[in-house]
């Protein structure tokens, strides 16, 4: 049977996920009567309910008698790690491009590493029905960026095609019949070319493992495309480390094949095809699986370094140990090793207390899902602001800039780019981003975007849209003025009273409402002021044997600010934590003793 590896890239939100739906549909991998659902690929809970795809997952469909293997990856910066390594087992892309955005920020991200490679894209103009589409503007723009992506003749030669995934259609002309899918299929077989590991089957097994996964029965499962041989389940193989050391031998237990959606067990794997492979106990991502006579590592793709840390402790405020059941250092340690391990984007490492972990990663977003993963899988956690990651090249401290591009109505364009300044941005470019529309690109540093997205869309009324994406190392921009508010800070411990937050209202914005467990030291609003303020939100009414008209209506609350996990992390300051647990999400200080946080401002001070 004839083969084909594809991998689906495009920026965030440009339809990846809704055109391989429609691939399935049409390609005959539903019954006719079957239920479906929207998104399939996008099978875990928070990509559901974010509408994101977090993990890259492999799909295969039948087209006249050719098997094409798809690969759909995440269109976020934050889990570029995914998306690098997938390139690598893949021989063609389909680069999807929204007729109205045109090529953005992670559009450029993905392309880049796909044309290092030398897969040769395929372009598809997708949403061209919508009505502020301009697919020939955004067909210019894609042909401006492959040229500064130094693409060669070949690439720059690129087919395209107009498409809306949504409707199921894809054209070669741009007011072509708008039927089915059938002209991307063929494009895809004419134009992607076979594996050329086909021809390498008579040669020993060998497979560069790209995913790992997990299954309660089967244990440690690795994907990955079988470079050269062929595999039978219950043979004896071994796994290679990247610098070519034996890590362990170990008997082939189940080869799995993607069948739509999928996986069926196949007794024989051969050269070109993408599977998984169990019975492993110790290998991971990068490592080679191969034949006993192969002595050499498949050369693994290196990995963008991380740009940002974040300090995971154990939950030591006093409602400690009420929701979540794994609470001890050791369990957090297991599950944050667990996550790096079939993550190769993030790093975790011990702090000298033990109670800790060090976790880098790539950024917020990421940090925010393993972090919702953790808390809903019952874990409770202290979290700490990000901390950007420095380099220091020839003794010069390099600190990670971001390419950040922005969409918004002209008004809100000069707050923004204000603000921007004051974050030690760069203006690299300003345009006119459609009717009334300004398209601002700008080199931040990483450090000055923390908690910026909140602000952003308070500026400009919510209907701005900001995409960033690593642009370089370069040398460090000085020092960045932080959040300028104080905080309002419990003084006791107990309840929330209503009359003790209406009467502190008028010092700033509370986060909490009435009958609210509290704690001292936890964080319950912001100062109007620039300092922080220890306040009584259990002070009662003095009862009296007097009654007046009127003073014993019930007070009015203003609606206090609810903060997502993400916001909540981006807005709290190097002396403070987020109190993370399957319930709840808290804001506090370090030290939670008014005299320690006093002693520690005092060192800092000195």
């Amino acid at each position: 049977m004839e083969l084909r590896n594809i991998a689906i890239i495009a920026h965030v939100d440009h339809g990846k996920t809704t055109l391989v739906d429609e691939m399935l549909k049409q390609s005959g991998n539903y019954r006719a009567n079957e239920t479906t659902v929207e998104r399939a690929m996008d099978s875990n809970d928070l990509e559901r309910e974010r509408g994101i795809t977090i993990l890259a997952k492999a799909t295969s469909v039948l087209w006249n008698g050719t098997r094409i293997n798809i690969v759909d990856t995440p269109g976020h910066a934050d889990f570029g790690g995914e998306v690098e390594r997938i390139l690598s087992m893949v021989d063609g892309v389909v680069l999807l491009v929204d007729a109205a955005e045109g090529p953005m920020p992670q559009t450029k991200f993905v392309t880049q590493k796909a044309l290092a490679l030398g897969l040769r894209p395929i372009v598809v103009l997708n949403k061209v029905d919508k009505p502020d589409a301009e697919p020939d503007r955004a067909l210019d723009e894609c042909f401006d960026l492959f040229a500064n992506l130094d693409a060669s003749e070949e690439q720059l030669d690129f087919p395209h095609m107009y498409a809306s995934g949504r409707a199921g259609w894809a054209d070669l002309e741009l007011d072509g019949p708008r039927k089915d899918l059938s002209a991307l299929f063929d494009l895809i077989i004419r134009h992607v070319p076979a594996p050329a590991q086909i021809a390498q089957r008579d040669q020993p097994f060998r497979m560069l493992a790209t995913t790992l996964g997990g299954d309660s029965y089967l244990g440690r499962i690795l994907t990955g495309r079988v470079e050269s041989g062929t595999l039978k389940a219950g043979t004896t193989i071994k796994a290679l480390s990247r610098d070519g050391t034996l890590i362990e031998n170990f008997r082939v237990t189940k080869i799995l094949a993607f069948r739509g959606l999928t996986q069926q067990a196949i007794d024989l794997a051969e050269a070109g095809d993408i599977v998984s492979v169990a019975g492993m106990s110790k290998a991971t991502v990068a490592d080679t699986l191969c034949a006993f006579e192969v002595v050499e590592a498949i050369p693994a793709q290196p990995i963008d370094p991380p740009t940002i840390t974040v300090t995971f402790g154990i939950n030591d405020s006093p409602l400690a140990g009420r929701d979540g059941v794994k609470v001890q250092s050791r369990v957090i340690r297991a599950r944050l090793l667990r996550e790096a391990e079939s993550n190769v984007a993030i790093k975790v490492s011990d702090t000298p207390g033990g109670d800790a972990f060090e976790v880098a990663g790539r950024g917020e977003l990421q940090m925010g899902v393993l972090i919702e993963n953790m808390r809903r899988e019952g874990f409770e956690l202290s979290i700490s602001r990000p901390q950007v990651l420095f380099q220091y090249r020839d003794g010069v401290q390099l600190e990670p800039i971001e390419e950040v591009t922005i969409d918004v109505d002209d008004e809100y364009a000069g707050s923004v780019i204000e603000k921007l300044t004051l974050r030690k941005g760069e203006l690299a470019e300003m345009r006119p981003g459609g009717v009334g529309k300004t398209r601002i690109i700008a080199h931040v540093p990483s450090r000055g975007l923390i908690g910026y997205h909140g602000e952003f869309l308070t500026d400009t009324r919510g209907t701005g849209v900001l995409n960033r994406v690593f642009h370089e190392w370069a040398p460090f921009k000085g020092a960045i003025q932080g959040r300028r508010a104080g905080v309002l800070i419990s003084m006791e411990s107990g309840v929330s009273v209503p009359y003790a937050l209406f009467n502190l209202e008028d010092r700033g914005k509370m986060f909490i409402g009435a009958q609210v467990q509290v704690y001292q030291g936890m964080i319950i609003g912001e100062h109007s002021r620039g300092n922080d303020l220890e306040v009584n939100p259990l002070k009662g009414k003095k009862l009296t044997n007097v009654r007046a008209s009127g003073t014993d209506e019930a007070v009015r609350l203003t609606t206090p600010v609810r903060f997502s996990l993400e916001e909540a992390i981006a807005y709290i300051d190097n002396d403070e934590l987020v109190e993370v647990t399957p319930k709840a999400i808290r804001l506090r200080k370090r030290h939670l003793d008014p005299h320690e946080r006093k002693r520690q401002s005092r060192k800092t001070q000195e």
